[in-house]
């Protein structure tokens, strides 16, 4: 326990912080959350052990009301470029956002873009981690795997961390078990506009 405590105080002496659980699984100085809770309990029972100030369990109460307003005034943020840019590129009467991609009212895609001989689906999101990455990937991946999906609709995974670079978005995807199909990418925003590029804009009528 008192390596455990000393790599708590470390991550808070660097971020100012207690570490999350997915912090825990990246900081070097720390084991996995998955061998705390084998070992001690879990990070909620280190945290009460080692009396640390404010609440225990990070995924209620204040902290997780501050938390996911962060993140909804980021994904706002995120979504209003990525709009700009598609509009810009593609005109306003081509470009559709927070479209409902089968008809049930509930599954609906960020962007809906047709241009000249196709059109595709963008999917944003802001992973913090290479292992948030991951795990956002993998519950799109069930999302859009539906059977009621469509299944020739060309899917762009876009992930706007510019800290997680191209070289290992493919290392992820190389090392991946549960492979993308061939209508599925996954792209940083650089590679996403190099790829738009590519695509003609329809002719304004």
């Amino acid at each position: 326990m008192e390596n455990i405590a000393s790599g708590f105080k470390y991550f808070y002496k660097l971020h100012k912080k207690y570490p999350t659980v997915q912090e825990i699984d990246n900081f070097e100085f720390l084991p996995s959350a998955r061998s705390i809770q084998r070992k001690f309990g879990g990070v909620i029972a280190v945290r009460k052990y080692l009396k640390l100030s404010g609440q225990h369990d990070l995924t209620k109460g204040e902290h997780s009301s501050k938390r996911a307003s962060k993140i909804n005034r980021r994904a706002s943020g995120i979504k209003k470029e990525v709009s700009r840019y598609l509009v810009n590129r593609f005109g306003a009467r081509f470009v559709r956002r927070e479209y409902f991609i089968i008809d049930d009212k509930r599954t609906r895609i960020d962007f809906f873009v047709n241009y000249k001989g196709g059109k595709f689906l963008i999917d944003v999101f802001y992973p913090n981690s290479r292992h948030n990455l991951i795990g956002c990937l993998n519950s799109k991946l069930k999302k859009y795997n539906n059977k009621f999906m469509p299944k020739k609709s060309l899917v762009i995974f876009l992930q706007m961390n510019d800290k997680i670079d191209s070289f290992e978005l493919e290392r992820i995807l190389k090392n991946k078990k549960n492979k993308l199909k061939n209508n599925q990418h996954l792209m940083g925003m650089e590679e996403f506009k190099a790829f738009c590029r590519r695509k003609e804009p329809l002719e304004a009528s």
